[in-house]
């Protein structure tokens, strides 16, 4: 069955390869989104992908508008976008933990209440992407205290939004990911050889995205073989 897919945060690693794994089916059509529209123009050859510039740091519902009548109804909605900074905690500026919270938290919450009005009424599953780091009672690294309490953060929204939407067609899980072989972990933990592909955990997520909102919403669900 066709369907009508955004990635958020489609220009690296697991977001680029979602827009991929999903393009495969040539009924699907994907929409792919982030800061770097020429990064995401040369990979993605794909005649059933489509870009699109946008920015969670700021001003999202001035750059929604600019598109989102060349949006038809969404299926699936991947949250994928993300900001990382690895530094010790007295040396992060305000700078470092409010760009933190506004790409991983409150962009997202913005950037979703832009596309509430574009989701299909018959069923759409939303799956925000957040970290084991943010996943309650799992190991947790030094360096991480900006990035990990804003993915902590995007749980809990899950929960809430899943509350207030239950009795709708329109269901959210998330899926907190262990290492993945990408850009981010490496900055995260450098040097460390992750067991899983970004292509690998693609796999995972588009099936998923795609089916597991028929039995789950508002779950926060680890994803991880290691801790790095």
């Amino acid at each position: 069955m066709s369907k009508h897919i955004v990635v958020v945060g489609a220009s690296r690693g697991i977001g680029a390869a979602l827009v991929k794994q999903y393009a495969q089916n040539p009924d699907h059509t994907v929409y792919a989104f982030a800061r770097n529209i020429d990064r995401m123009n040369s990979l993605f050859t794909e005649k059933n992908v489509q870009c699109f510039q946008l920015d969670l740091a700021s001003n999202i519902k001035e750059q929604f508008d600019q598109f989102s009548d060349k949006l038809p109804k969404i299926d699936v909605l991947i949250e994928n976008a993300g900001f990382l900074v690895n530094k010790p905690f007295t040396e992060l500026s305000h700078k470092d933990i409010s760009t933190s919270y506004q790409v991983n938290v409150i962009g997202v919450m913005e950037n979703i209440q832009c596309f509430l009005p574009k989701l299909n009424p018959e069923g759409s599953h939303i799956v925000n992407i957040s970290s084991m780091g943010g996943f309650q009672g799992s190991m947790k690294f030094a360096g991480l205290a900006a990035y990990s309490t804003s993915k902590a953060a995007l749980c809990s929204f899950t929960e809430l939004f899943a509350e207030e939407y239950k009795e709708t067609t329109i269901k959210m899980n998330c899926l907190c990911l262990g290492a993945v072989q990408t850009e981010m972990l490496e900055q995260a933990f450098p040097g460390y050889q992750a067991p899983l592909s970004p292509a690998q955990m693609a796999t995972f997520i588009e099936d998923f995205s795609l089916n597991a909102h028929r039995y789950l919403n508002g779950k926060i669900i680890p994803v991880s073989l290691t801790n790095p």
